[in-house]
């Protein structure tokens, strides 16, 4: 699990990375879009960590707040391309 939650987490990363590097608006937005699809998954991995006791309360709770403000930002981000954060 802690494997998974990695994996996911630091593709978030290296999808916004890419992002830089699109060849145009449609390509950048699905760089964000697939960079928030791993932030879901980073999330539900982090949960799993908690529920099953491989994290306490105390490490849980600033990473979960942490990628929730990742996600929210990604949203953003997104719908602000598309044009829908007006």
């Amino acid at each position: 699990m802690t494997g998974q939650h990695l994996r996911s987490g630091t593709s978030i990363g290296a999808d916004l990375h890419e992002a830089q590097y699109a060849q145009g608006t449609k390509e950048f937005i699905s760089k964000f879009e697939i960079a928030l699809e791993e932030c879901h998954e980073s999330e539900y991995w982090l949960e799993l960590l908690f529920e099953t006791g491989y994290i306490s309360e105390e490490v849980y709770k600033p990473l979960e707040n942490d990628r929730g403000a990742i996600r929210r930002t990604l949203i953003a981000s997104i719908d602000t391309v598309k044009g829908k954060g007006r």
